[in-house]
């Protein structure tokens, strides 16, 4: 069985068959799905989920284009949501300075609230940064006292800095683009990953796998990502379903 630790099936567009399609997750081998919010209104959503399926569990949190619409009263509600048994995660949050949705001083500002956040009710995080490199880096490694753990999402970095990242004490996470053609940087970050230190993840519904491009993606697909980085590692597949599904759930401390 996998565990898809990155999707969002709270998205409108799984609105016409949300219900069958978790319903079918584990006859298509999938044990379960981390489900993460990007803002207020998601982050309900996503805890919602959780409380009405049994394989979903919910992370809360804004992530950077939504950062200028965070206050303290998020914060609160984020709280109060941390104490409920299914919510595993604060997340995601970063850093994305390719689309700049919202002005970089507030990302950051909101992205260090939220790693306070995380280590006071003792959840770990889930990074989303794009163009954002040094900046995540940075922000990470000064909040990292020895009681900060989480993951860095849907990674798209260097090698190098893959390898830095596990030192800081993070899980790196792969998703669809390594099933690309030209994904050759991501195939070695893949191969140079511990797999003690690897998850997998769809990203539904975006970042579709080869071969179900321009498709909407859903969890099932992780068996290509699975798969991809089976052959790249010269692993088995149930190599990497075994390893990944156990560091998913040490991750979040799913039992």
């Amino acid at each position: 069985m996998l565990i898809d630790s990155h999707a969002h099936l709270d998205d409108d567009r799984f609105d016409r068959d949300r219900d069958r399609l978790i319903k079918s997750l584990k006859d298509n081998g999938i044990e379960l799905v981390v489900n993460p919010g990007a803002d207020l209104q998601s982050s309900i959503k996503a805890v919602s989920l959780a409380d009405e399926y049994e394989n979903i569990y919910a992370a809360i949190g804004v992530h950077p284009h939504s950062a200028k619409e965070m206050d303290e009263s998020t914060i609160e509600v984020f709280r109060s949501f941390s104490k409920r048994d299914k919510v595993v995660a604060i997340g995601e949050i970063g850093l994305d300075y390719y689309y700049d949705n919202s002005p970089r001083d507030i990302q950051r500002k909101w992205f260090v609230e939220q790693l306070k956040l995380a280590k006071e009710v003792d959840l770990p995080v889930i990074i989303h940064s794009r163009d954002a490199a040094k900046d995540t880096f940075d922000i990470l490694s000064e909040a990292q006292d020895g009681s900060l753990r989480g993951v860095l999402h849907c990674y798209s970095g260097s090698t190098e800095m893959a390898l830095e990242y596990i030192k800081l004490g993070f899980y790196i996470s792969i998703a669809g683009p390594v099933t690309f053609k030209n994904a050759r940087v991501l195939r070695e970050v893949a191969e140079a990953v511990p797999l003690d230190k690897l998850l997998i993840e769809t990203d539904s519904p975006y970042l579709t796998p080869e071969p179900y491009r321009g498709k909407r993606n859903e969890p099932i697909f992780v068996k290509h990502v699975a798969g991809t980085i089976a052959e790249v590692k010269g692993v088995s597949f149930e190599d990497i379903a075994i390893a990944t599904s156990r560091n998913t759930k040490n991750l979040f401390k799913i039992r």
